[in-house]
């Protein structure tokens, strides 16, 4: 089989392995906080619902900017390694001044330093590996990508089991310790790695995709609407079981479906296409967050965890390499620009649910309109290349 043999061929590859733990104990250390950021500033340090948002909102913003910023002349750096490590180091920094946090300044301090630059290490790690890739293996270049997206999420939802777990023994600081040794431990496996340069050594069969602002839109208001789930999910489902360890059991129930769908998914979307891909996997998170509206039953917040695992997987997995494949020739800048888009997404997601009073799952009505708008721009963008693809044949037929 086609998947069996391009495994084996990706894991053979030089320096892979090391690209896998590095992405899988990042994922860890990210997961172990991830669902209990907004509840640690709530319950411990005692911010409102406006200061939380206005806490991941300037964090972010800084963000957003040193990430597209970076990501524009990093493709100009001979080593682009250094940008993920000292954006690390200061992630660090920040993560011990955010720890220590007992009011709204403090907190913002601390979650800016930290935010800030940590967008530099996705966008820039997947643009080392992709270069890596294309001169070891250019026919695998796109699985090989979501292979290791794929292995970030595994971790994460690794992480998500030990934060629900650590939080119990530890409480809120052992969770923040340990997101500080995801840190630490991607610090010291980027110091071993050795980074690929130069130009393909293999051939490349991958086709690069034209730009489309529409497209980038589209995508912008998929990443917008999962962003309000990732932030306001936790404190719905907290505001209902009174449990913050539950939204770690609910994210981590994506981790048994998170490999098997973006295979699956990178596969379809070589064989379909990306664009016809996403539009299915966002139908997917409409009944989702359609159901998260209706119902206040915490089994059924499980049920639903399979088909949004879908969605994430296509957003996170055939979407990156679609907008990767935009910018072909500039490496950094494509990663960096779908890490910008998704950062984007977060910052505008983060104060819409605002216009609705209080934590209740009406919250979720927005993700849903805004769904429903990326699936229409997609749909017309299909359309178009139907009828297009359909006169195109019509006159070589002609001919």
């Amino acid at each position: 089989m086609q998947i069996i043999r391009d495994v084996r061929k990706f894991v053979s590859i030089p320096g892979a392995r090391t690209l896998l733990t590095m992405l899988f104990l990042y994922g860890i250390g990210t997961g172990i906080l991830a669902p209990m950021n907004a509840v640690y500033l709530n319950e411990s340090v005692g911010l409102s619902k406006v200061q939380i948002v206005v806490v991941f909102a300037v964090s972010l913003f800084c963000n957003i900017a040193i990430t597209i910023t970076v990501g524009w002349i990093s493709d100009s750096l001979k080593n682009k390694k250094k940008l993920p490590v000292l954006a690390a180091l200061l992630c660090i920094i920040g993560l011990f001044i955010y720890m220590n946090a007992s009011d709204f300044r403090s907190a913002l301090i601390g979650m800016t330093i930290t935010v800030a630059p940590s967008g530099l290490i996705m966008g820039q790690l997947f643009g080392m590996a992709r270069n890596h890739f294309a001169r070891s293996a250019g026919d695998i270049v796109e699985m090989a990508q979501i292979w290791l997206r794929a292995t970030y999420s595994i971790g994460f939802f690794t992480g998500l089991l030990l934060g629900a777990n650590i939080f119990l023994i530890a409480t809120f600081k052992g969770v923040l310790w340990g997101n500080m040794a995801g840190y630490v431990c991607l610090v010291v496996l980027l110091l071993l790695y050795k980074e690929t340069t130069g130009g393909p050594g293999a051939k490349q069969v991958v086709k690069g995709e034209p730009f489309s602002l529409v497209m980038l839109v589209a995508l912008l208001m998929l990443s917008c609407a999962d962003a309000i789930r990732g932030l306001y999910l936790q404190l719905v489902v907290l505001k209902l079981f009174g449990k913050p360890e539950i939204m770690s059991y609910i994210w981590s129930a994506q981790a048994v479906f998170e490999l098997f769908f973006m295979t699956m998914g990178g596969y379809l979307a070589a064989r379909y296409g990306s664009k016809k891909i996403i539009f299915l996997g966002g139908c997917f998170a409409l009944a989702t967050y359609l159901t998260y509206t209706s119902s206040t039953s915490l089994p059924v917040f499980f049920i639903v965890q399979p088909l949004y695992s879908f969605f994430v997987s296509i957003l996170y997995g055939v979407a990156m390499g679609y907008v990767q494949r935009m910018f072909l020739s500039r490496t950094g800048f494509g990663a960096s620009l779908y890490v910008f888009i998704s950062q984007t997404a977060s910052l505008i997601g983060y104060f819409l649910p605002l216009f609705i009073q209080g934590i209740t799952p009406k919250i979720f009505f927005i993700p849903s309109v805004l769904v429903v708008l990326s699936l229409l721009i997609i749909g017309m963008v299909l359309y178009r290349e139907g009828r297009s693809n359909l006169r195109n044949s019509t006159v070589i037929e002609q001919l």
